[in-house]
């Protein structure tokens, strides 16, 4: 039996994907989640065997809730549901160490396949994901430079709790300059633009209380 819980805020799609998936006797579905903060809170409760995950999602978005999973979950299958097929967006993604990507406009055979194939160990990217990819050798579905490393997380929690960067330079046993480029860096993966919205990024996610 396949466990699957669906991330995605479009009521129509996600009637069609249970639809799809409810004709499948070793498939089940979980749970359903409207955005990236619900997914995270299900996942303290619930073991999926995998992921289908939106992007474009209210409160915390795809993107910021792979960081999290990947960091927190390493082990869990997500496979993407996107309408994006830009070499960017593609880019970004699949550096994070994502397990499919699947175009919100393929068939429901060939999601079930591509559910199947990674579960089993495989990944799966729909064709014109896999035609951008094989034109953009720059690409590199194994790499893992984006995850948060250890120390960035823990300066985003010093961060998110009020104290000054000398605090935290001097709780850590770094210098002062090593933590303000570890917090641009963390701004860059992330794809924020300052402080107070990794704050709330550190909030959503749950790696600091509210």
């Amino acid at each position: 039996m396949i466990k699957v819980i669906i991330a995605d805020d479009q009521d129509m799609f996600v009637e069609g994907l249970t639809s799809i998936l409810n004709a499948y006797e070793h498939i089940i579905i979980l749970k359903y989640a409207k955005n990236g903060l619900e997914l995270l809170q299900l996942l303290k409760k619930n073991k999926p065997d995998i992921v289908l995950l939106d992007i474009n999602m209210p409160e915390l978005n795809g993107i910021h809730t792979l960081f999290y999973m990947r960091k927190k979950y390493p082990d869990l299958k997500v496979i993407i549901l996107s309408t994006h097929s830009s070499s960017e967006f593609v880019n970004n993604l699949t550096n994070l160490g994502i397990d499919g990507y699947i175009l919100k406009n393929t068939s429901g055979k060939e999601l079930v396949h591509a559910i199947e194939q990674v579960v089993n160990g495989t990944r799966y990217f729909s064709p014109k994901i896999q035609e951008i990819m094989e034109n953009n050798p720059a690409m590199n579905i194994n790499k893992t430079d984006f995850i948060l490393s250890d120390q960035e997380i823990k300066i985003i929690k010093l961060l998110a709790t009020g104290n000054t960067t000398q605090y935290i330079a001097d709780k850590l046993f770094i210098s002062i300059y090593t933590v303000d480029t570890h917090r641009k860096n963390v701004l860059a993966k992330l794809q924020l633009k300052n402080t107070p919205e990794l704050i709330k990024y550190a909030v959503n996610a749950g790696l600091v209380e509210d």
